[in-house]
């Protein structure tokens, strides 16, 4: 077995709303950004697991989002993986 390191973004998906978006977009307009025309608001998780290959490592991660760490109706999520170390 090897050692990966992955990043999982976990972000709404497009078309849904978004409060904490929102708020921090108002709070930048308010600030003088007036060129800021979105925010969207997510998650970054750094994972290390321990795997058979790349695809082994990143057909984990997939799992794990599915499962638990993101909400497949209103999260996307992204994955990349950093290699073996």
């Amino acid at each position: 077995m090897n050692e990966y390191r992955l990043e999982v973004r976990i972000t709404p998906r497009a078309g849904l709303l978004d409060p904490q978006g929102k708020a921090i977009q108002n709070a930048l307009r308010s600030l003088d950004f007036e060129t800021v025309r979105d925010v969207r608001v997510g998650r970054l998780l750094r994972l290390q697991l321990a795997a058979e290959s790349d695809v082994d490592a990143r057909a984990k991660a997939e799992d794990m989002c599915r499962r638990l760490l993101a909400n497949p109706v209103t999260e996307d999520f992204d994955i990349r993986l950093d290699g073996g170390i």
